[in-house]
């Protein structure tokens, strides 16, 4: 993840202007344009399918950590997090593991990370009795059967999320998702592919569906990952309206998240709860907070903890699709940079998703996927017309030092856009026998590495 951290972070904000300017500092020059992944992986225990236990979780990070190039990361006497030189292994509440590539110039590099990091975590990982899964879902274990990761920032989440949604403690246990983290040149580049991200946001629901399961059951929803992150929190997830508009600005961007109210913050490496008093972080910043001022590093707290499908840190972080088996994992970098850093396949994919509904294209594509019906069309035209202009974007963008393009990270999605079938329903076709079966069946669909 790219992050700018601020150098004077014990200064106060004085103004909004000051936060305005954090997200300008994030533009880059057009040719130092750079794309990030973020891949999150369930762990399941491989006898029986069950989200693993964190003491075998973090005996996998221990053995990480001494066989190197990896620092551990250590909260309330526990292994968290991992970080390298390029990159960073961290946990999610309910342990799902992820891995925070470097950021790099095009898909190969995000690729060669990617398939280091798999080959470390596997050949431990079964030693451990554990199975690493590419699904959007925990496929069997209830939300009660699987612990909390031992940090305080997630204690203090998930008392909060029992109050704002019927998913919020779902969304932290039991899902894993991909973001793909993208750069801009300046405010009017930045708005114009956050409002793609929003407009697209359908179409990856649908073209990644890959989380058919709970509970061991179809729950009718091809992406119930979209279905939880639906009703986690409306103040903080979901769309942002005022983006899609011409005149956006990062001053909209800033009044949105200035609105949504406030977790915590860190003083003296301590979080102090702040989700009982329901105040904004413009309250904050306005009147501070037990003779606490707001400062650079709450706002930077406060960004990670905004779940829309596309946020602004001040990199552009979409965060639609579901956790995929690992030949599709970079498909969906490949896909957003064919689109988002060509300037004809960008405007050709939004004046093809101008005159979508995409409120009720986003309400129906989690359940529907690629049946989702989008205007005249259905998202599964929309998805075969994306990877033709990702295509074209992709090898108009290849560098004379590399021998390739990065199209073939997309040869995976054509099948699924063609016949229209997506991961989720390949699953479910197999979904059927005894627990056995079962097992048999995800293992063959999602157990990382391929």
């Amino acid at each position: 993840m790219s992050t700018l951290t601020p150098v004077e972070t014990d200064r106060p904000i004085t103004d909004r202007s000051e936060l305005i300017s954090w997200l300008a500092a994030g533009a880059h020059a057009a040719d130092q344009l750079f794309i990030g992944a973020e891949m999150e992986a369930l762990i399941v225990d491989t006898a029986t399918g069950a989200a693993a236990d964190f003491a075998r979780i973090e005996a996998l990070l221990l053995q990480l950590e001494n066989i190197g190039p990896w620092r551990g990361q250590y909260e309330n006497g526990h292994l968290v997090g991992l970080m390298g030189e390029r990159s960073s292994i961290t946990l999610e509440p309910g342990g799902q593991i992820e891995l925070s590539g470097a950021l790099c110039r095009d898909v190969h590099c995000s690729h060669r990370d990617y398939l280091s990091y798999l080959a470390q975590i596997a050949h431990r990982g079964r030693e451990l009795g554990l199975t690493f899964l590419g699904l959007g879902t925990q496929p069997f274990s209830q939300r009660n059967e699987i612990s909390w990761l031992p940090k305080d920032r997630y204690a203090i989440m998930a008392h909060i999320m029992e109050k704002t949604g019927r998913y919020g403690q779902d969304m932290m246990k039991r899902s894993a998702g991909l973001q793909v983290n993208l750069d801009f040149t300046d405010e009017a580049d930045c708005m114009a592919k956050l409002r793609l991200a929003q407009q697209l946001a359908p179409l990856l629901y649908a073209l990644f569906a890959n989380s058919p399961l709970l509970d061991g059951q179809p729950t009718g929803y091809l992406s119930t990952r979209g279905l939880i992150w639906g009703d986690t929190d409306p103040t903080r997830c979901g769309l942002i309206p005022t983006l899609l508009a011409d005149n956006a600005s990062f001053a909209t961007y800033v009044d949105y998240a200035l609105q949504v109210p406030m977790y915590f913050i860190i003083r003296s490496g301590r979080y102090i709860d702040l989700t009982g008093q329901r105040f904004t972080f413009g309250q904050f910043l306005a009147e501070g907070y037990a003779g606490h001022r707001a400062l650079p590093g709450d706002w930077s707290l406060h960004q990670s903890t905004l779940f829309t499908e596309v946020r602004l840190r001040p990199q552009i972080e979409i965060r639609s699709a579901d956790s995929l088996p690992g030949p599709l994992t970079l498909s969906v970098s490949a896909l957003l940079k064919g689109l988002f850093y060509d300037a004809d396949a960008r405007y050709e994919m939004g004046r093809l998703l101008a005159k979508q509904d995409l409120t009720e294209a986003y309400r129906l594509a989690p359940r529907l996927g690629l049946r989702t019906p989008c205007g005249s069309t259905t998202l599964q035209q929309i998805a075969i017309e994306a990877l033709a202009l990702a295509r074209d974007g992709l090898r108009r963008q290849r560098r004379p030092d590399c021998s390739t393009d990065e199209t073939a990270y997309l040869n995976g999605l054509d099948d699924i856009a063609e016949s229209g079938v997506t991961l989720a329903e390949r699953l479910l076709s197999r979904w059927h026998g005894s627990h056995t079966d079962k097992l048999a069946a995800l293992y063959a669909h999602a157990a990382l590495p391929a």
